[in-house]
């Protein structure tokens, strides 16, 4: 029998929270139950297994993410919205290091669930949209999508590793390389109709 007052979403902030604290690795059904102070059959009347878990937690955090970007972002364009979109991801990054890992990782969730959450979808939608006032058409609009992407969770990944160990204040480095991909795309490469640099 489920005990009362746990539900399903109580058992995925309390994992996303222990995935903050511990990191995602570490996070287990006994973990979460343990903090909870429950039994760990008492999560299975909620979340089926810790794959599920982990989904639940990467679909909470693709939600909250997104919400702070498009904050960041609303009634911005070209680079304002460009360095907006990087600080607020990298800061969801730095707050909520567990659940950023989650959202880096394929979900694996039950697909109506993922198909009602609007949190990766709504990402997707923000990201595409923020970039189209760069001018670019496809592929190139996926293409840059995709070293934007690259290029956040790279420095976050390196950052978070202890990998710059350089004097030079990261702070200064990370605006430059905003700088840099604001350069890039407004001086995208063309290429011809089959894709292929010009």
């Amino acid at each position: 029998m489920a005990r009362a007052g746990l539900t399903a979403d109580r058992v995925t902030l309390t994992g996303a929270e222990l995935a903050d604290d511990v990191g995602l690795d570490h996070v287990t059904m006994s973990a979460v139950a343990r903090r909870l102070g429950v039994k760990d059959a008492s999560l299975y009347a909620h979340v089926r297994n810790l794959e599920d878990l982990r989904g639940r937690i990467a679909l909470l955090a693709a939600d909250e993410k997104t919400i702070r970007i498009a904050e960041a972002i609303a009634g911005r364009a070209g680079k304002d919205a460009l360095v907006a979109y990087a600080n607020a991801y990298r800061q969801y990054a730095h707050d909520h290091p567990g659940r950023y890992t989650a959202t880096q990782i394929p979900i694996q969730i039950d697909p109506e669930l993922l198909a009602r959450a609007p949190g990766p979808r709504r990402a997707v939608e923000l990201t595409y949209s923020m970039l189209r006032a760069y001018a670019l058409d496809e592929p190139d609009l996926t293409d840059a999508v995709r070293l934007l992407r690259s290029t956040l969770h790279g420095f976050i990944s390196l950052e978070a590793a202890g990998g710059f160990a350089h004097a030079r204040p990261v702070e200064d480095t990370w605006a430059r390389c905003l700088d840099g991909l604001h350069t890039l795309l407004e001086h995208w490469p063309a290429h011809d109709d089959e894709g292929e640099p010009a």
